[in-house]
């Protein structure tokens, strides 16, 4: 049970959710699973829609959560890269399993997303 904004986290869902949250931090989470080790600038090719800044940052909190290793070279311009850590390497079969779902309910999943938003949330169940 930790502490985080002042609150008291007692559900693992929860606490989970919060540490892998975003819209990023999931698809840079897959991409590491898939290709293993990344620099930035692939990580810029393999995610064209999200900017600079925001990939910087969501590094930053993967690396200070303890899900994605750092490692820079002493080189001249500096190599950087990415992997999953030891940690980050126990949401694979999780990364895995979210990846079979999607491929079994895709064409669901694109019939709700194509919907205007209002009618997404009237639906129940």
């Amino acid at each position: 049970m930790g502490l985080s904004n002042g609150r008291i986290h007692v559900c693992p869902v929860e606490t989970s959710l919060e540490l892998l949250s975003g819209k990023w931090k999931p698809r840079i989470l897959w991409k590491l699973h898939q290709q293993g080790v990344l620099r930035f600038g692939e990580f810029r090719r393999e995610l064209p829609d999200i900017t600079a800044k925001m990939l910087t940052q969501q590094l930053r909190d993967l690396e200070r959560d303890g899900l994605v290793n750092r490692t820079v070279y002493p080189e001249v311009p500096p190599k950087v890269e990415y992997a999953l850590s030891e940690f980050g390497e126990t949401l694979k079969p999780i990364l895995d399993m979210i990846a079979q779902w999607g491929t079994a309910n895709h064409r669901h999943i694109i019939r709700l997303l194509e919907e205007p938003e209002p009618a997404r949330s009237q639906k129940v169940g």
